[in-house]
């Protein structure tokens, strides 16, 4: 968690200083940047729902990074483990290959431990704890994923209400001005389709990360399973 408040710190932080930016502009500026641009569109669409919207960003890059840094770390090349552990057990036995997964990063290493450390008890205990921990493993590879998958959920529901929101404010103008007038009507339009605008946005950003990071879990859990699968065969030859 640690990590994750890091992270959304640096993220918000360097936000903040860009809108902060935005309002310190006096001058006009001749030719505008696209970030120039995109900064002025996120003003004019209000400070309360462009605001949430923008806190949805940051919490759910914080997750992502912090998620994408775990599972790169939790990646194992498990061939060349499974050929280390058997090189261990054929040299120093099983306490040599429970000191050689050890001091190995990563869930594999850490599932082919727990099965080694139940040899004394026989192949089908070590295959128990083997299943058991890679249950825990997997439990904690998708840490914190499912709080994704809610904010690209949140996102375009909070820009559609703002929108709603902004269309009704549209309305009540019309309705105070007694007239229907085309710069009424279009600016407060304008202002509420911006908010949906940016809530796609922020969706579609974090979709990309969440199915990236799936993609990587998935990857990683295969990789457990045939691991698993092999480490059982091996006890099995050395029982």
């Amino acid at each position: 968690m640690k990590k994750v408040f890091t992270i959304l710190a640096m993220t918000g932080l360097m936000l903040l200083s860009s809108v902060q930016d935005i309002y310190a502009q006096t001058e006009p500026v001749a030719e505008k940047t696209f970030h120039q641009v995109l900064k002025q569109r996120f003003i004019e669409g209000g400070p309360f729902f462009m605001g949430i919207v923008l806190v949805t960003l940051i919490l759910g890059l914080a997750i992502a990074i912090e998620r994408i840094i775990y599972l790169n770390m939790a990646t194992t090349n498990t061939e060349k483990l499974v050929n280390d552990v058997e090189e261990a057990m054929g040299s120093g036995g099983v306490e040599a290959a429970k000191e050689l997964c050890r001091n190995t990063k990563g869930p594999v290493a850490s599932i082919f431990y727990q099965g080694l450390d139940r040899m004394d008890e026989g192949v089908d205990a070590a295959e128990k704890a083997v299943v058991a921990y890679g249950g825990v493993q997997m439990g904690l590879l998708e840490k914190n994923v499912s709080w994704l998958s809610l904010f690209i959920a949140l996102a375009p529901m909070l820009g559609f209400m703002g929108t709603v929101i902004g269309m009704i404010s549209a309305f009540d103008s019309i309705e105070a001005a007694g007239d229907i007038s085309p710069a009424v009507v279009a600016g407060g339009i304008k202002v509420a389709l911006l908010t949906t605008v940016f809530g796609l946005v922020v969706a579609i950003i974090l979709q990309i990360f969440y199915n990236y990071i799936i993609s990587k879990i998935d990857s990683i859990v295969n990789n457990m399973e045939d691991a698993s699968i092999k480490l059982v065969d091996l006890l099995i030859r050395n029982k």
